[in-house]
């Protein structure tokens, strides 16, 4: 009888079923999640195959792609033949689909609605454990002039300077400005704090002839436009 590690190679299995030879015979889009990672690892462990194996950590993640990006290398070395290095592999592998996807949002440069914000700041603070505060600098045309993190804060909210954003709205050359910032609890009911903010850059950027345009509240599935629910 084949020695069982041996039966679990992907080596010994259909060439139809093996990821590499799938992907170059059939294309990418012929493989699943777990098969592309298997590619990456190249190996499972002595009971299961590196699809398998993938399978089953895909499975504790509920098959969620943004979810897994989120694992550490420490909890992907939790599985079963998961070491240090294939875990890095993992980890490299899913923050270059993030950046990929960050930049393709980066492609739209002209606000057209708070939907064409949400595509661009989403794939940045949607999913932070930690809330962010940034601030977009529009020209008259509506077009992104510069994006910048505010602040950096805890899960409990951000401090937000009205003088440096107004500085640096000045320096770019902005005449509009939009508000963003994550809530990590998922939430999308803006707090009090987050209205007075509001309120306050809006007065002060009015005296130097510069439009708050709109506030959006961003998390992981969906977001909250001041603007669109008339509280601007």
């Amino acid at each position: 009888m084949a020695d069982k590690s041996t039966s679990f190679s992907i080596k010994n299995w259909s060439q139809d079923d093996q990821p590499r030879e799938k992907l170059r015979d059939k294309g990418k889009t012929a493989l699943s999640d777990a098969e592309l990672i298997a590619i990456l690892i190249g190996s499972g462990n002595r009971d299961e195959s590196a699809v398998a194996l993938c399978k089953r950590i895909f499975a504790s993640v509920d098959h969620n792609l943004n979810a897994l990006g989120k694992r550490s290398i420490a909890q992907l070395m939790e599985f079963k033949g998961i070491g240090e290095a294939k875990a890095i592999s993992i980890v490299a592998a899913l923050e270059l689909g993030r950046r990929r996807r960050l930049e393709d949002a980066m492609q739209l440069d002209k606000v057209s609605s708070s939907r064409s914000v949400n595509n661009v700041m989403q794939h940045i603070i949607g999913d932070l454990p930690h809330e962010e505060f940034w601030i977009l600098y529009l020209n008259n045309s509506n077009k992104i002039i510069q994006k910048n993190q505010l602040s950096k804060g805890g899960i409990t909210g951000t401090l937000v300077d009205v003088r440096l954003v107004l500085k640096n709205a000045l320096e770019v050359g902005a005449t509009g400005l939009i508000l963003c910032h994550n809530h990590p609890s998922g939430t999308l009911k803006p707090s009090q704090a987050d209205k007075d903010i509001t309120k306050k850059l809006k007065v002060a950027a009015q005296s130097l002839d510069i439009s708050v345009l709109d506030h959006l509240i961003i998390t992981e599935n969906a977001y909250y436009s001041f603007a669109d629910e008339n509280i601007l």
